[in-house]
């Protein structure tokens, strides 16, 4: 055949195979049902490898090519991306543990394995879209958490009070915990698409935070005669956490903070306490440690006390002295002002399985231990504390906030048997100095002068 005749044969250009790929446009070829094509990138490890697109069309493999290349040009490309779940994991061994406080971490890793993995974590991280977070916002705050973690399905049969036995208890998340839950994942993200570069966008940050509708847990506040029937209780059975009982009730301190209290902090003859200290059980080590705070609330950390729980705290310090002889030379020495018989410092769980006694013993309603700091307003009411002097005990920004929660007036029968409660304990009155008035009942709390600045 001679050359005429060959070039005969070829085919017109139209009916030529079109090109594999164009100039600089990297290697796209046929692959499965459709097309592939691969960049060579730079990870955030610094490692060179190549990177696959994919798609049904040619032109889908093309325009997806094209936009990994830009990013590729702009920045390291990750090869592989974790699931959420993976990702959070990681996260949190490697940058919240080494970095940040004990009690951090065990805040983040709560939040995360409770809320945030079990709604979120199955999800690509780069796959997750701003209407994911804000479904799982919205129908957070409408779950009981009872039934949704299985809380009362752990418990042993005979102690199942609620949820497994069909009586949901409607343990609905706060807006706070909501709030806290998009917090941390949107602390992740943060740290997900600046450091590891795996996002281009926190959709966290666009997701709004219900606003639920309040609801009081049952049971969870005492009344004043109920608080004070559980007092007078402990100080007559010469229960060793009487003291703590009384700091928790009056002055609104926590379980941390009364458990982590030192002797050093309390100033039994001014009326006052450094609320500096705390302790607390965290991945299984008892940690005694200084609080952490800002500059803005350090003043914040010294407030006055009601004469009760002075002379509580004076009727524990001879109680210890006591322990501490009976024990000898087993006492191991410390600056706590609550310890156990040894002088070691009390179990976090063990003062609470002491207070659930105790609620049994005054028969009265059980509540948690932080829910003391409900009722902490209405006994400083009963007890005359002048509404400035209770705004500083309870910590209050601003002494509106005060005066929502200072208005339950007890009765004159409660009222007498607070007072008999705290002559006693030779307090004498309940009512402290700052909080009395001058000598016609009219005029401010001294330490008042001053205060409209």
């Amino acid at each position: 055949m001679t050359g005429a005749e060959r070039r005969r044969l070829r085919p017109a250009p139209s009916a030529r195979r079109p090109r594999g790929r164009a100039n600089r446009e990297g290697s796209i070829f046929p692959y499965r049902n459709g097309y592939a094509a691969y960049v060579w990138v730079i990870t955030p490890g610094g490692e060179r490898t190549r990177k696959w697109v994919y798609g049904k069309t040619r032109e889908a493999v093309h325009e997806k090519w094209v936009k990994l290349q830009a990013k590729a040009e702009a920045a390291p490309v990750p090869t592989s991306v974790p699931t959420l779940a993976e990702y959070l994991t990681r996260w949190l061994d490697e940058t919240v543990a080494p970095n940040l406080e004990p009690a951090t971490y065990a805040y983040y890793e709560g939040m995360v394995r409770l809320y945030i993995r079990p709604a979120l974590g199955a999800k690509r991280i780069d796959r997750i879209q701003t209407r994911d977070v804000q479904s799982w916002l919205n129908k957070l705050a409408t779950v009981c958490q009872c039934c949704a973690q299985g809380k009362d399905a752990a418990r042993p049969e005979r102690k199942q009070r609620c949820c497994a036995i069909g009586a949901c208890c409607q343990d609905y998340p706060g807006r706070r915990t909501v709030q806290a839950a998009r917090n941390v994942l949107r602390a992740a993200l943060t740290h997900a698409r600046t450091s590891d570069e795996l996002v281009t966008r926190n959709v966290a940050s666009y997701a709004k935070v219900p606003s639920p509708p309040k609801r009081r847990r049952r049971g969870s506040v005492w009344s004043v005669e109920e608080a004070s029937r559980f007092l007078a209780t402990a100080r007559d059975d010469n229960d060793p956490l009487y003291a703590a009982y009384v700091l928790i009730l009056v002055n609104g301190l926590r379980r941390g903070e009364v458990l982590g209290l030192t002797w050093s902090s309390a100033d039994l003859d001014g009326g006052e306490i450094e609320i500096g200290w705390q302790l607390q059980r965290i991945r299984g080590v008892l940690i005694h440690k200084k609080r952490v705070k800002t500059e803005d609330s350090d003043a914040d950390d010294t407030v006055p006390m009601p004469d009760i729980c002075s002379a509580a705290l004076k009727l524990r310090r001879d109680q210890q002295d006591a322990a501490r002889e009976r024990a000898g030379d087993h006492w191991q020495a410390s600056d706590l002002v609550f310890t156990t018989r040894w002088g070691t410092p009390i179990e976090p769980r063990n003062f609470n399985r002491s207070f659930g006694a105790r609620c049994a013993k005054a028969d009265v309603p059980r509540i948690r231990v932080h829910d003391t700091r409900h009722t902490c307003a209405s006994l400083l009411a009963a007890l005359d504390v002048h509404p400035r002097v209770a705004m500083r005990i309870l910590r209050h920004a601003q002494i509106s906030m005060t005066m929502e929660v200072y208005t339950e007036v007890p009765d004159a029968i409660t009222r007498a048997a607070l007072k008999k409660l705290g002559d006693s304990l030779g307090g004498g009155s309940p009512e402290t100095p700052s909080s009395r008035t001058d000598a016609h009942g009219s005029g401010p709390a001294p330490d008042e002068a001053g205060d409209g600045q």
